[in-house]
């Protein structure tokens, strides 16, 4: 993914944009965690400009301009572009606290789709998800069955851009109060999760997945509860 001017060379001016970042995406939590539909490309390709566009107030001001210009019902595309921007500049932010680790080194290609970085020189793509309400069981069988919860996301992942059945660790986010989603923003508390991770990265412990089309696949899951 593109878009942070920031690199393992520079990690004061990394800590700083994290945490601008941090404090930009915290001002998304007074709104409702909804969304009104699926995504789809006709909606992604109107709601870009959350690529280059890090401050919540110049979103909210992109967000009424692209409103003015399409026929779209208001408080939908609203929302659709809040939660997309919400989700994308998280996962940079998160996919920036993997590279500034030891052992971690960022994917030369940025539009390669399938892979973020590699731990120990093995690749991964990196999904942040909500604990899922569909899995149907509870944290703590999940916790106790992690393949079952892995076998799950792989199957019911989204069918868009970033399909994909190759390496994948999940951060997966779970609050007690059932906020999940703010935990997405809490970068510097996420910070200390993604060290003792890699710190501790072991390749024998991740999980094998066989997939659908006859490969095998390794992930693993990060649990960040609270």
């Amino acid at each position: 993914m593109a878009g942070i001017a920031y690199s393992n060379s520079s990690n004061i001016l990394a800590r700083v944009v994290l945490e601008h970042i941090e404090n930009e995406l915290k001002k998304r939590w007074p709104y409702r965690d909804v969304w009104f539909r699926r995504q789809n490309n006709i909606w992604d390709n109107q709601s870009n400009f959350i690529y280059n566009t890090q401050d919540f107030d110049e979103l909210i001001e992109r967000i009424k301009s692209q409103l003015q210009l399409n026929q779209f019902d208001k408080k939908e595309f609203f929302y659709y572009s809040l939660n997309r921007w919400y989700n994308y500049w998280s996962a940079r932010a998160v996919e920036q606290l993997f590279i500034d680790q030891p052992n971690v080194n960022a994917v030369l290609n940025e539009k390669d789709r399938l892979k973020d970085f590699s731990i120990q020189g093995i690749s991964f793509d990196l999904k942040t998800t909500k604990f899922p309400k569909g899995f149907q069981k509870d944290l703590t069988y999940a916790q106790k069955h992690p393949e079952m919860l892995i076998k799950w996301l792989y199957k019911n992942q989204s069918t868009g851009r970033r399909f994909h059945l190759e390496n994948r660790l999940f951060l997966v986010v779970f609050a007690a109060n059932g906020e999940h989603y703010k935990l997405k923003a809490e970068i510097s508390w996420l910070r200390a999760l993604i060290e003792n991770y890699v710190s501790t990265f072991e390749p024998e412990k991740l999980i094998s997945l066989n997939t659908a089309t006859n490969k095998t696949a390794l992930s693993d899951i990060i649990w960040a509860t609270r």
